[in-house]
């Protein structure tokens, strides 16, 4: 305690003569702020890849704009890790810096539609939902947060529902199940998505377009790579955008772990003037809490965060918002979706190389109000497998058959196995990598998943 209490000492008058200074840090300080900062890097790179990263086929190609797909996700999408395969994302990307935004909301025809939001933070909204009785109609929202210049809670004509974010820069996506295996259905969703409408509250209100503030953001690729060259300038940007409670006990850890470091919310970012850090060495702390939550994720024994992830601001502890913030973010709260991993019966991760099946039998399939999927990744960066059948997850809209009793058997391996349908297969590549399943389960039946377990991948 003493130690710690010398280093914020020296950090605070280092820092207040405008000097910068090498960060003396214990691997435990790193760890602490690792993993304390892991939800705003994670978010920071996802929202800002699916805004503005280039070649993103599921990017907006900017802020307060919106990206209606046609198609489900393939091994082209890079801006996340653990994309789903199973649902179609329309995506709109909101600045909420000048003015509040405001979304229409088309109905839908589908069994399972929800709309997703989260800001740099990674706490999860989910304000709209068929579970809910919602998109019988169409729903017009709006959207703002504690720092919107022209607009501050007051009720406006005409809309529907108003959220406050606790950060000027989100995402706030639809998941529309697209019944693909209906066609005339998956037209019928795709149509009401291109009708969805955004704008500003002053373009709702038939005003003209504020001016945008101009904006700088620190670069943005993937977690390690912020970890290692820009953590302080990137967090620094973050806390400038964020709403922080003084009552709430994740924020208060966050805003201590980098104060000493020069980073504080308010403060404009000046390499001269922050701790100089070892971005090496947090690259590193980050990849072995990555490692370390993907093994909870698929341990055999079942994920201890399975309802603990993707919670409300004031709902969430650190270890599952660590968690997800690795594994994949911005998924769903338990009660909309719950996303156990596949393990191996024998406790080696499933490698590309070698075959592997899951077998369920009709009373083993995931109890599913809405339906399941399977989806494969690479354990490194949680991507798809790229191949030529763009095959990477089995289920009601990836493709699926049932044997004669309703079972199923999953095959993961290099080359489609003799007597397996395709529709079973997913392709592994044939790489020396490791690799991980992860099941998604929408509007579970949340007494029967209390007792389910989740299959074991099997090595042949």
């Amino acid at each position: 305690m003493r130690k710690t209490l010398s280093t914020i000492l020296v950090a605070f008058f280092t820092l207040s003569a405008g000097l910068s200074y090498a960060a003396k840090l214990t691997d435990k300080e790193i760890d602490n702020i690792v993993r304390r900062s892991y939800q705003y890097v994670a978010m920071f790179n996802t929202n800002n890849n699916f805004a503005m990263q280039e070649g993103n086929p599921l990017g907006t190609g900017g802020w307060n704009k919106m990206l209606v797909p046609e198609t489900l996700s393939d091994h082209t999408l890079t801006a996340i890790p653990r994309p789903n395969n199973d649902s179609l994302y329309l995506i709109s990307m909101l600045d909420m810096r000048d003015d509040a935004i405001v979304i229409q909301f088309p109905e839908f025809d589908s069994k399972y539609v929800s709309l997703e939001t989260s800001a740099y933070d990674h706490y999860i909204d989910v304000p709209l939902s068929t579970i809910k009785g919602d998109f019988k109609k169409p729903t017009t929202m709006l959207f703002y947060t504690a720092r919107t210049k022209n607009y501050k809670g007051e009720p406006v004509k005409g809309i529907d529902k108003t959220l406050k974010m606790t950060g000027d820069f989100a995402i706030a996506f639809l998941r529309v199940t697209p019944h693909a295996s209906e066609p005339e259905r998956m037209k019928r969703n795709i149509a009401a998505m291109k009708t969805q409408k955004l704008m500003t509250l002053s373009e709702y209100q038939g005003k003209a377009k504020l001016p945008t503030s101009e904006v700088n953001f620190p670069a943005f690729s993937n977690d390690q790579a912020v970890f290692k060259n820009n953590f302080l300038e990137a967090m620094q940007f973050i806390f400038n955008h964020t709403t922080f409670d003084p009552e709430d006990e994740m924020d208060q850890k966050v805003l201590a772990a980098l104060a000493p470091l020069g980073v504080e919310p308010g403060k404009q970012f000046n390499a001269d003037k922050v701790a100089k850090i070892d971005g090496e060495r947090f690259a590193k702390v980050a990849e072995e809490v990555l490692i370390e939550s993907l093994k909870t994720w698929n341990d055999p024994k079942g994920n201890p965060h399975l309802t603990k992830v993707f919670q409300p601001k004031g709902k969430m502890t650190l270890a599952p918002m660590v968690a997800q913030s690795c594994v994949g973010p911005i998924g769903l709260p338990f009660d909309q979706a719950q996303y156990p991993g596949i393990g191996t019966a024998d406790g080696p991760p499933i490698n590309a190389k070698g075959h592997y099946v899951i077998r369920m039998s009709k009373e083993q399939l995931p109890p599913a109000k809405a339906f399941w999927s399977a989806t494969l990744y690479d354990a490194k960066k949680g991507l798809f497998i790229p191949n030529d059948n763009y095959k990477y997850s089995v289920g009601e809209n990836g493709g699926m058959k049932l044997d004669q009793s309703g079972g199923l058997e999953i095959h993961i391996s290099p080359k489609q196995p003799e007597g397996v349908p395709r529709e079973n297969w997913l392709p592994s590549g044939g790489k020396d990598e490791k690799l991980d399943v992860i099941m998604r389960v929408y509007a579970p039946d949340i007494e029967a998943m209390k007792t389910w377990k989740a299959p074991k991948a099997e090595k042949l």
